[in-house]
């Protein structure tokens, strides 16, 4: 949930380095959220046949914001 407020929440920045920033902390949660799932996975909470779509999912999702936040560090 963290990683979506954030990028929600950039989309009021008052700045381009605010936007930046709320990009980067979205990207922290991402990194966050990929070490849970594994931990869940790990520790046999859940099957890890039912939780293999959702690290792949995270794993997008934080290729995306770093690959976006490359792009706002770069113009």
């Amino acid at each position: 949930m963290s990683i979506g407020a954030n990028i929600a929440e950039a989309q009021g920045a008052s700045s381009r380095l605010d936007f930046k920033r709320f990009y980067e902390i979205a990207l922290k949660s991402a990194y966050e959220t990929t070490y849970w799932l594994h931990l869940l996975k790990d520790a046999s909470f859940v099957s890890e046949k039912s939780i293999a779509s959702l690290i792949v999912e995270i794993e997008d999702i934080t290729k995306m914001l770093a690959r976006s936040i490359i792009t706002l560090k770069s113009t």
